[in-house]
């Protein structure tokens, strides 16, 4: 999910500006008023950490809502708790290397990120995938234009320098990001496609983050939705909220 949490700001009067142009943008166009959209690179230069806080389902038939917290820092820190019958469930990476507690699961031991978990936890951008992609490494490429939830959007091929190509869309009139490749994922001993939907973004702080999250994998009915509820910009995070620590059932502390 922390591919999910990397989306900013709109302004409507470039939007509105821009949108009579799409039909002949460059990849590099679109990417550029999609950061003018989210509040311009020099407000998400100045992001050095974000906080947001709400309620994601949890899965199964039962309509229950776990709250949440994830925390991120520059370059590529990030915290996620997850409240579950009064128990709280850590995913954190310090940048280099991260640990998981799963006590939902009665492990009330410190666990290391698998060797996917912890090149995943890299990949992640505070900013996400566009904002500065050369410098980091990304090659983007406009491969069409395909309707989404029935409104038009560009389709744009994005290759990390570590990682696994995948598919952003852009929506041609907003130019805010709308969807996104999650990670597949082995069903039935099938590789299912799996997509994320960016869905009502409000501005927070001088920027556009999107408070409705939706994952949809291929072939299962039910979806995964993440309501976020607050956003903090430039929060205290000192760096010892992510530091690798041995948490003990019944020592698990929130922030």
């Amino acid at each position: 999910m922390k591919r999910f949490f990397s989306t900013g700001i709109g302004c409507l009067a470039i939007l509105a500006a821009s949108s009579a142009l799409a039909a002949d943008l460059t990849a590099d166009q679109i990417v550029a008023r999609n950061v003018a959209a989210r509040g311009g690179l020099a407000a998400w230069n100045r992001v050095s950490g974000i906080t947001m806080s709400g309620e994601m389902d949890a899965g199964g038939k039962q309509d229950v809502k776990l709250p949440f917290v994830l925390s991120m820092k520059r370059p590529h820190k990030s915290r996620l708790e997850i409240v579950f019958e009064d128990k709280t469930a850590l995913q954190v990476y310090d940048g280099t290397k991260g640990w998981k507690l799963r006590p939902y699961l009665n492990r009330d031991d410190v666990e290391p990120f698998t060797l996917a978990e912890a090149k995943s936890a890299a990949t992640v951008e505070l900013d996400g995938p566009l904002v500065d992609y050369a410098k980091k490494g990304t090659r983007v490429e406009l491969t069409g234009m395909e309707a989404v939830e029935g409104k038009q959007a560009y389709k744009l091929k994005l290759t990390p320098k570590n990682s696994t190509p995948l598919n952003l869309w852009v929506d041609a009139a907003s130019f805010l990001e709308v969807k996104i490749d999650g990670e597949p994922r082995k069903l039935d001993n099938k590789m299912r496609k799996v997509a994320v939907f960016y869905r009502d973004y409000k501005t927070v702080g001088g920027l556009t983050v999107p408070h409705t999250l939706e994952t949809v994998v291929e072939g299962v009915p039910q979806s995964h939705k993440i309501s976020v509820k607050t956003v903090k910009v430039n929060p205290p995070l000192e760096d010892a909220l992510f530091a690798m620590r041995q948490v003990g059932a019944g020592q698990q502390n929130q922030h």
